[in-house]
Protein backbone atom coordinates (compact mmCIF):
# COMPACT_ATOMS: atom_id res chain seq x y z
CA UNK A 1 0.00 0.00 0.00
CA UNK A 2 1.53 3.11 -1.39
CA UNK A 3 2.33 5.80 1.46
CA UNK A 4 0.47 9.44 1.14
CA UNK A 5 2.03 11.70 -0.17
CA UNK A 6 4.52 14.18 2.11
CA UNK A 7 4.48 17.59 2.53
CA UNK A 8 7.04 19.60 3.75
CA UNK A 9 6.28 22.64 5.44
CA UNK A 10 10.01 25.18 5.91
CA UNK A 11 8.92 27.97 8.13
CA UNK A 12 10.75 30.70 11.02
CA UNK A 13 9.95 31.26 14.76
CA UNK A 14 7.83 33.99 14.56
CA UNK A 15 3.71 33.73 14.70
CA UNK A 16 3.73 35.94 11.13
CA UNK A 17 5.26 32.62 9.81
CA UNK A 18 4.20 29.86 11.63
CA UNK A 19 0.27 30.29 11.94
CA UNK A 20 -0.16 30.07 8.28
CA UNK A 21 1.45 27.51 8.20
CA UNK A 22 -0.24 25.57 11.19
CA UNK A 23 -3.20 25.95 9.13
CA UNK A 24 -1.94 24.42 5.86
CA UNK A 25 -1.25 21.66 7.94
CA UNK A 26 -4.07 21.35 9.59
CA UNK A 27 -5.94 21.10 5.87
CA UNK A 28 -3.58 18.80 4.61
CA UNK A 29 -3.47 16.45 7.52
CA UNK A 30 -7.47 16.44 6.53
CA UNK A 31 -6.88 15.91 3.07
CA UNK A 32 -4.78 12.50 3.87
CA UNK A 33 -1.42 14.15 3.66
CA UNK A 34 1.79 13.02 5.96
CA UNK A 35 3.28 16.71 7.00
CA UNK A 36 6.57 17.78 7.67
CA UNK A 37 7.29 21.01 9.68
CA UNK A 38 11.12 21.99 8.99
CA UNK A 39 12.24 24.61 11.31
CA UNK A 40 15.51 25.28 13.61
CA UNK A 41 15.37 24.73 17.01
CA UNK A 42 14.00 28.00 18.12
CA UNK A 43 11.37 27.61 15.35
CA UNK A 44 10.50 24.40 16.75
CA UNK A 45 9.65 26.32 20.17
CA UNK A 46 6.93 27.88 18.15
CA UNK A 47 5.62 24.79 16.62
CA UNK A 48 3.33 23.83 19.31
CA UNK A 49 0.08 24.24 18.06
CA UNK A 50 0.80 22.36 15.04
CA UNK A 51 -0.87 18.92 15.26
CA UNK A 52 1.01 15.90 17.34
CA UNK A 53 1.03 13.82 14.56
CA UNK A 54 2.79 16.46 12.41
CA UNK A 55 6.47 15.72 12.30
CA UNK A 56 9.00 18.19 13.42
CA UNK A 57 12.61 18.38 12.53
CA UNK A 58 15.52 20.68 13.51
CA UNK A 59 17.99 22.06 11.03
CA UNK A 60 20.82 23.93 11.61
CA UNK A 61 20.06 27.74 9.72
CA UNK A 62 21.06 30.96 10.47
CA UNK A 63 21.34 34.75 9.43
CA UNK A 64 23.86 37.60 8.68
CA UNK A 65 21.60 40.03 10.11
CA UNK A 66 22.13 39.60 13.89
CA UNK A 67 24.83 38.78 16.06
CA UNK A 68 28.29 39.27 16.29
CA UNK A 69 31.30 39.00 13.94
CA UNK A 70 32.05 35.16 15.00
CA UNK A 71 28.40 34.38 14.43
CA UNK A 72 28.20 36.16 11.01
CA UNK A 73 31.68 34.60 10.37
CA UNK A 74 30.04 30.93 10.84
CA UNK A 75 26.34 31.21 9.73
CA UNK A 76 27.56 29.70 6.14
CA UNK A 77 28.28 26.86 7.50
CA UNK A 78 25.81 26.27 9.76
CA UNK A 79 23.26 26.90 6.51
CA UNK A 80 25.30 24.72 4.78
CA UNK A 81 24.88 21.99 7.24
CA UNK A 82 21.48 22.46 7.28
CA UNK A 83 21.11 22.18 3.35
CA UNK A 84 22.95 19.23 3.77
CA UNK A 85 21.35 17.43 6.26
CA UNK A 86 17.59 18.59 4.47
CA UNK A 87 18.71 17.09 0.95
CA UNK A 88 19.46 13.76 2.45
CA UNK A 89 16.40 13.17 4.28
CA UNK A 90 14.73 14.50 1.12
CA UNK A 91 16.50 11.68 -1.02
CA UNK A 92 15.37 9.22 1.82
CA UNK A 93 11.65 10.55 1.99
CA UNK A 94 10.93 12.47 -1.05
CA UNK A 95 8.33 14.83 -0.47
CA UNK A 96 5.40 15.36 -3.12
CA UNK A 97 6.24 19.43 -2.44
CA UNK A 98 7.77 21.63 -0.08
CA UNK A 99 6.09 25.29 0.59
CA UNK A 100 8.68 28.18 2.81
CA UNK A 101 6.53 30.44 4.72
CA UNK A 102 9.41 32.54 4.94
CA UNK A 103 12.20 32.98 8.15
CA UNK A 104 15.84 32.34 7.84
CA UNK A 105 15.06 28.77 9.24
CA UNK A 106 13.01 28.04 6.11
CA UNK A 107 16.55 28.03 3.91
CA UNK A 108 18.14 24.69 4.46
CA UNK A 109 14.86 23.26 3.02
CA UNK A 110 14.02 25.59 0.41
CA UNK A 111 17.05 25.21 -0.74
CA UNK A 112 17.24 21.29 -0.82
CA UNK A 113 13.93 21.46 -2.69
CA UNK A 114 15.57 23.24 -5.11
CA UNK A 115 18.57 21.22 -5.40
CA UNK A 116 16.29 18.11 -6.15
CA UNK A 117 14.26 19.90 -8.49
CA UNK A 118 11.46 19.31 -6.41
CA UNK A 119 8.30 21.54 -6.65
CA UNK A 120 7.76 24.31 -4.31
CA UNK A 121 5.80 27.39 -3.47
CA UNK A 122 6.32 30.05 -1.31
CA UNK A 123 3.82 31.92 1.26
CA UNK A 124 4.48 35.67 1.40
CA UNK A 125 1.85 36.71 4.48
CA UNK A 126 3.24 40.64 3.93
CA UNK A 127 2.97 42.91 1.07
CA UNK A 128 6.81 43.41 0.95
CA UNK A 129 8.89 39.99 0.63
CA UNK A 130 10.99 39.05 3.76
CA UNK A 131 14.52 38.61 2.98
CA UNK A 132 14.65 35.35 2.40
CA UNK A 133 11.60 34.74 0.46
CA UNK A 134 13.13 37.30 -1.70
CA UNK A 135 16.14 35.42 -2.39
CA UNK A 136 13.99 32.56 -3.56
CA UNK A 137 10.87 33.94 -5.28
CA UNK A 138 12.55 33.47 -8.51
CA UNK A 139 13.30 29.68 -8.05
CA UNK A 140 10.12 28.71 -6.89
CA UNK A 141 6.89 27.67 -8.91
CA UNK A 142 4.73 30.28 -7.23
CA UNK A 143 4.65 32.77 -4.81
CA UNK A 144 1.11 32.61 -2.76
CA UNK A 145 0.47 36.26 -1.83
CA UNK A 146 -0.85 36.92 1.59
CA UNK A 147 -1.13 40.55 1.36
CA UNK A 148 -2.33 41.77 -2.73
CA UNK A 149 -0.65 43.38 -4.40
CA UNK A 150 2.54 42.00 -2.77
CA UNK A 151 6.08 43.75 -4.99
CA UNK A 152 7.71 40.89 -6.46
CA UNK A 153 11.25 40.63 -8.54
CA UNK A 154 10.90 40.28 -12.13
CA UNK A 155 10.86 37.11 -13.12
CA UNK A 156 8.51 35.77 -9.94
CA UNK A 157 5.35 34.42 -10.50
CA UNK A 158 2.53 35.87 -7.76
CA UNK A 159 -1.10 34.59 -7.16
CA UNK A 160 -3.03 36.20 -4.22
CA UNK A 161 -4.38 34.15 -1.64
CA UNK A 162 -5.08 35.63 1.39
CA UNK A 163 -2.74 34.52 4.73
CA UNK A 164 -4.53 31.07 5.90
CA UNK A 165 -5.91 31.15 9.90
CA UNK A 166 -5.62 28.36 12.13
CA UNK A 167 -8.62 26.30 12.68
CA UNK A 168 -9.22 27.83 15.87
CA UNK A 169 -10.01 31.18 14.13
CA UNK A 170 -11.80 30.41 11.83
CA UNK A 171 -14.38 28.76 14.61
CA UNK A 172 -15.05 32.05 15.50
CA UNK A 173 -14.98 33.56 11.84
CA UNK A 174 -17.99 36.37 11.91
CA UNK A 175 -18.87 35.75 15.20
CA UNK A 176 -21.70 38.38 16.28
CA UNK A 177 -20.18 41.22 17.12
CA UNK A 178 -21.22 43.21 20.50
CA UNK A 179 -20.87 47.20 20.03
CA UNK A 180 -19.65 48.99 23.14
CA UNK A 181 -22.10 50.70 25.81
CA UNK A 182 -22.28 51.08 29.53
CA UNK A 183 -21.58 47.62 30.21
CA UNK A 184 -18.72 45.35 30.90
CA UNK A 185 -16.15 45.53 27.50
CA UNK A 186 -13.26 43.95 26.21
CA UNK A 187 -10.20 45.58 24.99
CA UNK A 188 -7.35 43.03 23.42
CA UNK A 189 -3.48 44.63 23.14
CA UNK A 190 -1.65 42.36 20.81
CA UNK A 191 2.23 42.89 19.92
CA UNK A 192 2.54 39.84 17.54
CA UNK A 193 4.27 36.55 19.16
CA UNK A 194 7.04 38.54 20.64
CA UNK A 195 4.65 41.66 22.15
CA UNK A 196 5.69 44.94 21.47
CA UNK A 197 7.40 47.40 23.63
CA UNK A 198 6.01 50.70 22.58
CA UNK A 199 2.27 49.13 23.02
CA UNK A 200 3.38 47.96 27.08
CA UNK A 201 4.82 52.03 27.23
CA UNK A 202 1.65 53.55 25.73
CA UNK A 203 -1.47 51.67 25.87
CA UNK A 204 -1.97 51.26 29.83
CA UNK A 205 -1.74 55.18 30.56
CA UNK A 206 -4.01 55.66 27.70
CA UNK A 207 -6.61 53.41 29.23
CA UNK A 208 -5.68 55.24 32.48
CA UNK A 209 -6.71 58.75 30.40
CA UNK A 210 -10.22 57.15 29.54
CA UNK A 211 -13.05 58.51 31.06
CA UNK A 212 -13.88 56.93 34.30
CA UNK A 213 -17.29 55.16 33.37
CA UNK A 214 -15.94 53.81 30.49
CA UNK A 215 -12.42 52.77 32.12
CA UNK A 216 -14.24 51.24 34.81
CA UNK A 217 -16.23 49.00 31.75
CA UNK A 218 -12.92 47.78 30.71
CA UNK A 219 -11.12 44.14 30.91
CA UNK A 220 -7.94 44.24 29.14
CA UNK A 221 -6.26 41.58 27.88
CA UNK A 222 -2.46 42.66 26.66
CA UNK A 223 0.17 40.94 25.34
CA UNK A 224 3.63 41.57 26.35
CA UNK A 225 7.22 41.06 26.65
CA UNK A 226 8.60 38.66 29.46
CA UNK A 227 10.37 41.49 30.81
CA UNK A 228 7.13 44.38 30.68
CA UNK A 229 4.89 41.70 32.38
CA UNK A 230 5.55 42.79 36.17
CA UNK A 231 5.50 46.98 34.95
CA UNK A 232 2.22 46.51 32.98
CA UNK A 233 0.35 45.01 35.42
CA UNK A 234 1.93 47.71 37.91
CA UNK A 235 0.48 50.25 35.37
CA UNK A 236 -2.80 48.84 34.92
CA UNK A 237 -2.84 48.08 38.63
CA UNK A 238 -2.18 51.56 39.24
CA UNK A 239 -5.04 53.16 37.84
CA UNK A 240 -7.91 50.81 39.00
CA UNK A 241 -7.86 48.77 35.36
CA UNK A 242 -8.84 45.16 35.52
CA UNK A 243 -5.87 43.37 33.28
CA UNK A 244 -4.82 39.79 32.46
CA UNK A 245 -1.03 40.48 31.20
CA UNK A 246 0.98 37.64 29.62
CA UNK A 247 3.72 36.65 27.09
CA UNK A 248 1.73 34.93 24.94
CA UNK A 249 -2.45 34.17 24.92
CA UNK A 250 -3.02 30.51 23.87
CA UNK A 251 -6.84 31.51 23.80
CA UNK A 252 -6.56 34.87 21.21
CA UNK A 253 -9.21 33.78 19.05
CA UNK A 254 -11.57 33.48 21.12
CA UNK A 255 -10.50 36.60 22.70
CA UNK A 256 -10.50 38.66 20.13
CA UNK A 257 -14.17 37.44 19.06
CA UNK A 258 -15.38 38.50 22.78
CA UNK A 259 -13.42 42.03 22.35
CA UNK A 260 -15.19 45.61 21.56
CA UNK A 261 -11.58 46.76 20.49
CA UNK A 262 -8.39 45.38 19.82
CA UNK A 263 -5.04 47.54 19.76
CA UNK A 264 -2.27 45.64 17.60
CA UNK A 265 0.55 45.79 15.42
CA UNK A 266 -0.16 45.19 11.98
CA UNK A 267 1.31 41.87 11.48
CA UNK A 268 0.01 40.06 8.55
CA UNK A 269 -1.01 36.84 10.83
CA UNK A 270 -3.02 39.76 13.16
CA UNK A 271 -4.23 41.51 10.20
CA UNK A 272 -5.94 37.86 9.12
CA UNK A 273 -7.26 37.08 12.33
CA UNK A 274 -9.15 40.69 13.01
CA UNK A 275 -10.40 40.76 9.22
CA UNK A 276 -12.08 36.92 9.87
CA UNK A 277 -13.31 37.48 12.94
CA UNK A 278 -14.31 40.96 12.50
CA UNK A 279 -13.67 44.00 14.56
CA UNK A 280 -12.52 47.07 15.22
CA UNK A 281 -8.97 47.81 15.26
CA UNK A 282 -6.52 50.68 16.30
CA UNK A 283 -3.29 48.99 14.26
CA UNK A 284 0.42 50.42 15.34
CA UNK A 285 2.99 49.37 12.74
CA UNK A 286 5.94 48.25 13.38
CA UNK A 287 8.34 51.23 12.53
CA UNK A 288 11.25 49.08 11.70
CA UNK A 289 9.50 46.49 9.56
CA UNK A 290 11.50 45.96 6.51
CA UNK A 291 10.35 48.37 4.14
CA UNK A 292 7.80 49.48 6.31
CA UNK A 293 5.78 45.65 4.78
CA UNK A 294 3.14 46.15 8.29
CA UNK A 295 2.14 49.71 6.95
CA UNK A 296 1.27 48.08 3.78
CA UNK A 297 -0.53 45.48 6.12
CA UNK A 298 -3.01 47.53 7.59
CA UNK A 299 -3.27 49.29 4.10
CA UNK A 300 -6.92 47.22 3.56
CA UNK A 301 -8.37 47.84 7.03
CA UNK A 302 -7.77 51.49 7.30
CA UNK A 303 -8.96 52.32 3.80
CA UNK A 304 -12.51 50.02 4.85
CA UNK A 305 -12.99 52.04 7.82
CA UNK A 306 -12.08 49.09 10.07
CA UNK A 307 -9.06 50.22 11.23
CA UNK A 308 -7.45 53.35 12.47
CA UNK A 309 -3.81 53.79 12.03
CA UNK A 310 -1.56 55.39 14.52
CA UNK A 311 2.40 55.41 13.51
CA UNK A 312 4.53 54.33 15.87
CA UNK A 313 6.24 58.04 16.06
CA UNK A 314 3.16 59.22 16.71
CA UNK A 315 1.69 57.09 19.09
CA UNK A 316 1.19 58.39 22.74
CA UNK A 317 -1.09 57.90 25.54
CA UNK A 318 -3.38 61.29 24.74
CA UNK A 319 -3.72 60.67 21.19
CA UNK A 320 -4.34 57.07 21.59
CA UNK A 321 -6.79 57.43 24.49
CA UNK A 322 -8.76 59.99 22.23
CA UNK A 323 -9.23 57.06 19.42
CA UNK A 324 -10.08 55.22 21.76
CA UNK A 325 -12.90 56.72 23.25
CA UNK A 326 -13.68 57.40 19.51
CA UNK A 327 -14.60 54.02 19.10
CA UNK A 328 -15.78 52.88 22.18
CA UNK A 329 -18.41 55.92 22.89
CA UNK A 330 -20.01 55.40 19.52
CA UNK A 331 -21.43 51.77 18.94
CA UNK A 332 -23.13 52.23 15.85
CA UNK A 333 -19.57 53.46 14.17
CA UNK A 334 -17.77 50.46 15.94
CA UNK A 335 -20.54 48.09 14.50
CA UNK A 336 -19.99 49.70 10.85
CA UNK A 337 -15.89 49.01 11.46
CA UNK A 338 -16.43 45.46 12.86
CA UNK A 339 -18.94 44.73 9.36
CA UNK A 340 -15.69 47.01 7.75
CA UNK A 341 -13.68 44.20 9.12
CA UNK A 342 -15.09 41.61 7.54
CA UNK A 343 -15.40 43.08 4.33
CA UNK A 344 -11.49 42.60 4.24
CA UNK A 345 -11.40 38.72 5.46
CA UNK A 346 -10.27 36.15 3.39
CA UNK A 347 -11.54 32.95 5.25
CA UNK A 348 -11.19 30.75 2.25
CA UNK A 349 -6.80 31.47 1.93
CA UNK A 350 -6.60 28.19 3.19
CA UNK A 351 -8.41 26.38 0.31
CA UNK A 352 -6.42 29.25 -2.07
CA UNK A 353 -3.28 28.02 -1.07
CA UNK A 354 -4.52 24.05 -0.26
CA UNK A 355 -5.18 24.01 -4.26
CA UNK A 356 -1.76 25.67 -5.55
CA UNK A 357 0.05 22.64 -3.38
CA UNK A 358 -2.42 20.08 -4.83
CA UNK A 359 -1.90 21.44 -8.05
CA UNK A 360 1.73 21.66 -8.21
CA UNK A 361 2.79 18.66 -6.41
CA UNK A 362 0.78 16.54 -9.14
CA UNK A 363 2.37 18.39 -12.00
CA UNK A 364 5.85 17.29 -10.10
Amino acid sequence: MARPPLLIIAAGGTGGHMFPAQALAEAMLRRGWRVRLSTDPRGARYAGGFPHVVEIETLSSATFARGGLLSKAIAPFRIAGGILSATVRMMKDKPAIVVGFGGYPSIPAVTAAWILRLPRVLHEQNGVLGRVNQIFAKHVDVVACGTWPTALPEGAKGVPTGNPVRSTVMDRAAAGYIAPGDYPMSLVVMGGSQGARVLSDVVPAAVAALPDHMRRNLRVAHQAREEDVDRVNAAYEAAGITAEVKTFFNDIPRRLSEAQLVISRSGASSVADISVIGRPSILVPYAAATADHQTANARGLVEAGAAILIPERMLEPVALAEQMELVLSNPQAAEKMAQAALSQGRPDATERLVEIVETRAKRG
